[in-house]
C-alpha cells in the first residue's frame, strides 16, 4: 500500500491515492470525478470488474480502493478478500460501495477485510468523507451497527479459518481485553474511557496496541477477530 505521502503540488499536504472499481461506467466515472476534485486525493485508476481491480491495485498501490459489490469476472467481496484479507501484506483500505443494503453483503465485506461500507445513494460529501475515514484507519460503520451485524453472524465467524499471521487474544493484556470487549459492544473511545476511568488518549493507545498485536488494520477488523476467537459473545 502507498504511504499516502505524496505532496500535492505547492500544497505540502498528503495526497490519498484512490482506485475506483465499479462495472457501471457512469457510476465509476462519477466517483472518479468527485474524488479527483479533492486537493488531498488522486484517482490513480478505474476498474470495470473485480479481477481488474485486483490487478490494478497490485500494480498501482492505492491507499484506498472504492469497491462495488456486484461486478463481473470477480465480485467485490472476492476482490476485497484478495486485496485486504487476513494475512495479505501491505493491503490497501477497502471502502465497499453498493446499492444493496443487505446485512449479508456488509458482513461478507467486513469479513473479507473491508474497512467500511457505504450505499451508492449516499451524497458526494459522504463518499469523500468515507474515503478519508478509512484511509485514516477508522471504521466507517458506526460501532453499534458493526456489533449488530457481526454479532448476528458470530457463529459463521467462528467457523472461518483463523489468519496464520494474526495473534490470538491471549496475547493481549487484561486491560486490552477489557477495551476490546467494550469496543466490540459499540462503545466509542470516550465511552470506553468513562467506563474504565481512563483518559481518552490512554484508550486510543490501548486500541493502537490491540490492532498491532492482533495484526489487524482497524477497529472493525479487531471486532471481527474478537468474535471469531470467541473473546466476545454475540449477546454481549
Amino acid at each position: 500500500m502507498s504511504t499516502a505521502g505524496g505532496d500535492a503540488a505547492g500544497g505540502g499536504h498528503q495526497v490519498l491515492r484512490v482506485l475506483v472499481a465499479d462495472d457501471q461506467a457512469m457510476v465509476r466515472s462519477g466517483f472518479a470525478v468527485i474524488l479527483g476534485a479533492q486537493e488531498d486525493m488522486e484517482v490513480v485508476g478505474e476498474a470495470a470488474d473485480g479481477r481488474q481491480a485486483v490487478d490494478l491495485a497490485r500494480r498501482l498501490n492505492p491507499d484506498v480502493v472504492v469497491m462495488d459489490v456486484r461486478m463481473p469476472v470477480m465480485d467485490g467481496i472476492a476482490a476485497t478478500a484478495a486485496l485486504a484479507g487476513p494475512g495479505v501484506p501491505d493491503a490497501p483500505k477497502v471502502l465497499v460501495v453498493t446499492t444493496f443494503n443487505l446485512d449479508e453483503h456488509v458482513f461478507d465485506a467486513l469479513r473479507a477485510g473491508a474497512s467500511g461500507f457505504l450505499l451508492k445513494d449516499s451524497g458526494p460529501g459522504e463518499l469523500i468523507a468515507g474515503v478519508r475515514t478509512v484511509a485514516a484507519g477508522d471504521a466507517l460503520l458506526a460501532p453499534a451497527v458493526t456489533r449488530a451485524l457481526i454479532g448476528a453472524h458470530a457463529a459463521r465467524l467462528r467457523t472461518a479459518p483463523p489468519s496464520s499471521t494474526a495473534a490470538q487474544p491471549d496475547q493481549l493484556t487484561a486491560r486490552e481485553v477489557e477495551v476490546l470487549r467494550l469496543v466490540a459492544t459499540g462503545r466509542s473511545n470516550a465511552e470506553v474511557a468513562a467506563e474504565l476511568f481512563l483518559s481518552t488518549e490512554t484508550v486510543k493507545t490501548h486500541v493502537s496496541h490491540i490492532l498491532t498485536k492482533l495484526g489487524v488494520r482497524d477497529r472493525v477488523q479487531a471486532v471481527v477477530h474478537a468474535y471469531r476467537t470467541g473473546l466476545v459473545e454475540a449477546a454481549c
